[in-house]
């Protein structure tokens, strides 16, 4: 891994980069779960997206994450992904924190996200960062895959 300093920076989401994390993370997810789509409900989209962080060191991007509103004091977070080189290295953690500091200045209250039961890694993590299991929610709520998340900011 490169002494350069990472580097945090919000990105649109149609940006190259942000394109081919996420089109990475689905991979690694299809990969799992043994289907090309297993997202229960709408996919994140450029409508529905409040912010996309996009982590780099020396110009290679390693993580990403982003930010959905879901009302005026909750909101998502949707697609974190750290590419496997970079897992371990503070890159994710750094992204997860912003992001969280981003829905402060946003007036949020509480973070919420899902993962799957194929994602041990996952789970670990988010426990480890401070989330606690919650019941399943919205598009989640029937999904035998689905584990859900919340922190409160």
């Amino acid at each position: 891994m490169s002494t350069a300093a990472l580097l945090i920076e919000d990105v649109a989401w149609d940006d190259p980069r942000a394109v081919a994390l996420r089109a990475a993370q689905q991979a690694e997810i299809a990969a799992r779960y043994g289907t090309p789509d297993s997202e229960p409900g709408p996919a994140p989209t450029t409508a529905d997206i409040a912010l996309f962080l996009l982590a780099s060191r020396g110009g290679a991007p390693l993580a990403c994450g982003a930010l959905r509103r879901l009302d005026e004091r909750h909101g998502e977070i949707k697609r974190m992904y750290a590419v496997p080189e970079a897992r371990g290295s503070g890159a994710a953690v750094a992204v997860l924190r912003e992001l969280e500091r981003r829905a402060r200045e946003l007036g949020w209250e509480r973070l919420v996200l899902e993962t799957g039961t194929a994602q041990p890694d996952a789970m670990r993590f988010y426990e480890r960062e401070g989330y606690t299991a919650i019941p399943l929610y919205g598009y989640y709520a029937d999904s035998a895959d689905s584990l859900c998340y919340e922190r409160r900011l």
